[in-house]
Parts: C-alpha cells; sequence; structure tokens
C-alpha cells in the first residue's frame, strides 16, 4: 500500500484506542499538593517562582509509564509487544542515567524480566505509557528546590479511561515529598514545549479546547508562563479532534537549545490533510517568531520517513519525538534508510556532545506517540 508521508508526523485519531469525541468542558480542579504538610506552603509557591528547566539539563533520573489496561490495548499479543518496546526505551536511557517504570506491583515480576536490573519499579498504578502527558512535570525553584506541577491530566479530555493516570501526578509527587503545585489548567506535558530561558511553544488546538480549558487564549496562555516560569509565548494554531491529543507540539517541533528548533515536515504541503497543513503554517509562525529575548529563531527542517516498516496511513513516524538524557539522545529509526539516516545525522549535528541511539519502537508509534512521549524527565536541583 503506499503510504503519503504527509501523514507520518501526526498523532493519529484513535490514539491509544480513544473513546469517542465528547466535547465537554472542563471543570478546573482545586489546588493538588503533595501531603497534607505541604498545604501550608502553598500560599507562598506561585508557578512564576519555579522554572521548567531545558531537557537537555542533567537528570537526576526519568520516569515512565508502564501499559497494562486491556480496555485500551485489548490485544494481549500486541500489549506484549508494547511492554517490550517500553523496556527497550527504558534499557537504553538506563546505560546513561537512573530509571524509574511506575506500575501496579502485581505488574512488577513479568515486567522484570524485561527490564536491566538496575531500573527501577516504583509501585504507583497506572493504565496506559504516556508519562509525558500524565505524569508530573518537574521544575525548579529560585532556592535550588525541587517541584512538580500537574496539568490536570483527563485523558486528553475525557477521550481515553484514566482512573489511575490521572493520578499519577499526585502519587509521584507524594512518593518523592515534594510539593505539587497546580496549574489551573488541564492539559499534557506533551503540549508544550520550553526553550529552558523562558520561551515556550504550543498549539493552541490542545489548550484553548473545551474539552480541556473553556478560558480565552490570553488566560490560558498566562497560567502556562506562569506554571512554567517562562516569558514568552508562541501559538501556533494546529488542529483540533482530528487526532486524540489535538495536535501536540512535540510530535512535531521541539526546541534545541536557546532559540533554536527543529521541526519535521512532509516534502511538501497536501491542502486535502489538515495535519499537513497545520505543520507548514506551524513552520512558517517559527520563522517570523522571535524568542524571549527578541532574537529570531534558528530552524532545522528534517523530512518524513516514506519507505516505513508501518505502512499504516495512521502510524506516527516522528523524529522529533526523541528524548534527550544524560550523555544521550534516545530516538527513533522507522526502517527508511535514507531518513533515518538524514534525521540521526541532524541529531548527532544538534547534539555532538551526545551519543545518538536508534531504536525501532514501532509498537510505540502504532499507539499513536513516540519516545519523549513515554519519558518524564526529573532534573538535578
Amino acid at each position: 500500500m503506499q503510504f503519503g508521508t504527509n501523514r507520518l508526523n501526526h498523532l493519529r485519531l484513535d490514539r491509544r484506542r480513544a473513546l469517542a469525541l465528547l466535547g465537554v468542558s472542563c471543570i478546573l480542579p482545586p489546588i493538588l499538593m503533595a501531603d497534607a504538610d505541604a498545604k501550608d506552603d502553598k500560599q507562598s509557591m506561585m508557578g512564576s517562582d519555579f522554572t521548567m528547566p531545558d531537557e537537555a539539563e542533567p537528570h537526576a533520573r526519568t520516569f515512565m509509564q508502564w501499559p497494562v489496561s486491556r480496555a485500551v490495548h485489548p490485544d494481549p499479543v500486541f500489549l506484549a509487544m508494547l511492554q517490550q518496546s517500553i523496556a527497550d526505551v527504558a534499557n537504553a536511557i538506563a546505560a546513561f542515567e537512573p530509571v524509574v517504570i511506575l506500575m501496579d506491583q502485581r505488574f512488577a515480576t513479568a515486567a522484570r524480566r524485561l527490564l536491566r536490573a538496575d531500573v527501577e519499579i516504583w509501585d504507583i498504578p497506572t493504565d496506559d505509557l504516556w508519562c509525558r502527558d500524565a505524569g508530573p512535570v518537574f521544575l525548579r525553584g529560585r532556592g535550588g528546590e525541587l517541584a512538580a506541577l500537574t496539568f490536570n491530566f483527563n485523558g486528553w479530555g475525557n477521550r481515553q479511561t484514566h482512573a489511575n493516570d490521572g493520578q499519577v501526578a499526585r502519587r509521584l509527587a507524594a512518593m518523592l515529598g515534594i510539593p505539587l503545585i497546580d496549574s489551573h489548567l488541564v492539559g499534557e506535558g506533551g503540549g508544550v514545549e520550553t526553550d529552558g530561558h523562558g520561551t515556550l511553544l504550543a498549539h493552541a488546538s490542545c489548550w484553548a479546547h473545551a474539552n480541556r480549558n473553556a478560558e480565552p487564549l490570553e488566560v490560558i496562555e498566562q497560567r502556562l508562563l506562569d506554571a512554567l516560569g517562562a516569558e514568552k509565548m508562541i501559538w501556533a494554531p494546529g488542529v483540533k479532534n482530528l487526532d486524540i491529543t489535538d495536535y501536540h507540539i512535540d510530535a512535531l517541533a521541539r526546541f534545541v537549545g536557546q532559540g533554536r528548533v527543529l521541526i519535521q515536515l512532509p516534502e511538501r504541503p497536501d491542502p486535502n490533510d489538515p495535519m499537513s497543513m497545520a505543520a507548514f503554517q506551524t513552520h512558517d509562525i517559527l520563522r517570523q517568531a522571535t524568542d524571549a529575548c527578541g532574537q529570531p529563531l534558528e530552524i532545522t527542517v528534517i523530512p518524513d520517513p516514506w519507505n516505513t516498516r508501518v505502512r499504516s496511513h495512521d502510524f506516527v513516524a516522528s523524529y522529533v519525538n526523541y528524548y534527550v538524557c544524560n550523555g544521550a539522545v534516545i530516538a527513533a529509526q522507522f526502517g527508511d534508510s535514507d531518513t533515518d539516516a538524514e534525521a540521526l545525522g541532524t541529531l548527532q549535528s544538534l547534539y555532538p556532545d551526545r551519543e545518538v541511539i536508534a531504536l525501532n519502537v514501532d509498537p510505540i508509534g502504532e499507539t499513536g506517540g513516540g519516545i519523549h512521549c513515554a519519558t518524564q524527565q526529573q532534573p538535578v536541583v
């Protein structure tokens, strides 16, 4: 079957076997804290007192989640393949920094057989694998303290079951004994990028959406800036309701340093494909944008792959959805020898002091995401 490259860089409509689109307005939850003892400290903790470091800064560890839900992944054979892919990513990262995988303890014996001995398992129940979205965003305070930020994960607008995943941020913060700061937003970590120097990048489609936040975009923007300790927001429209995430930015464009962006594009825009048109629109906006220091952005473009192992039209083949850990970049390869080599060479040039490791994680791509979606970094403080 012929496979159009303009469909490769977006997240699919039935990602993680989404429930029917509901279009339900979100009710923002009350302020959450990791434990009762931390509640008294909340009044002195505003999001602007904390910042989200650049992913390339040193990590204390990486968190991941173990996919187990048969409601989300009913095929046991595929679920086993997906768990093996998560283990492959965890094992690769563990060669460079500590890795913790969250799961209900009853799954630990089976998971341990797939994991390196130095990969830790913490008893926090999960549904699916998307730690970038369900887990907390870790922040560093002005005094060097660590805090966790919750985006109040609601299953991408109540499109997927998330009884456990919706509690991951709170439970992990409590286990670490750190405060949990409420962003006063509903969203996901994969929906926003930071350069670590005051600039944020996002698609409005996954934030200004009735199934997450009903407030005006300017209110959402200020909350994001305050929550992540940033000064400048770069918005691109994105596309609503064509995938479960409403077009997360981390499958299309990523900061690779202060004022530097990497974006993946098809060969040309396809007027019949809203995702393709939105990708080029994001690129055009980035070309005109400046960072928090008022400087134009330096943009690097990598191509979509063509001859991939998986030919499904909704397979996610995003080179941009890589993960930066201590000393390495963990990326995906998709079986297209030409574009695999070009993309990995580009990553090596952008991260010259790190080893670039390319993994076959096709089952993760088949469920609608990538390596970055499956990971969440805890910075050194």
